[in-house]
């Protein structure tokens, strides 16, 4: 059983920047997709960004390329996402999640049934 838990979110005006973590426990971290996704009220959860386990590879959605990274420490067991020049839109809770899958398919990975194990969620609030 992995457990994940994120950190780092809160309230920054439109422009700004939120770096946050994720810290996995009880698993082998880089045997394990790391991704991020969010969900805002009233919609679906949506993929933002993963990394395959090395994290030699990652993969954006298109609304956030150019603006967040992903990077992960396999050493430390956590994976980051460093979110730039944020936007209303993109107010959400984001939520860390673990994959064990070894398929190399991004439309896969940008499932959430990719994923087995996902943390509480944190909440990002941009402000216009």
């Amino acid at each position: 059983q992995v457990h994940v838990v994120e950190s780092g979110g809160g309230l920054v005006q439109a422009g700004g920047s939120l770096r946050l973590s994720c810290a996995a426990s009880g698993g082998t971290f880089s045997s394990y997709n790391m991704g991020w996704f969010r969900q805002a009220p009233g919609k679906e959860r949506e993929f933002v960004a993963y990394s395959r386990r090395s994290g030699g590879y990652t993969y954006y959605q298109d609304s956030v390329k150019g603006r967040f990274t992903i990077s992960r420490d396999n050493a430390k067991n956590t994976v980051d996402l460093q979110m730039n020049s944020l936007k209303p839109e993109d107010t959400a809770v984001y939520y860390c999640a673990a994959g064990a899958t070894t398929y190399y398919s991004d439309r896969y990975n940008a499932r959430t049934n990719a994923y087995a194990y996902w943390g509480q969620g944190t909440q990002v609030t941009v402000s216009s």
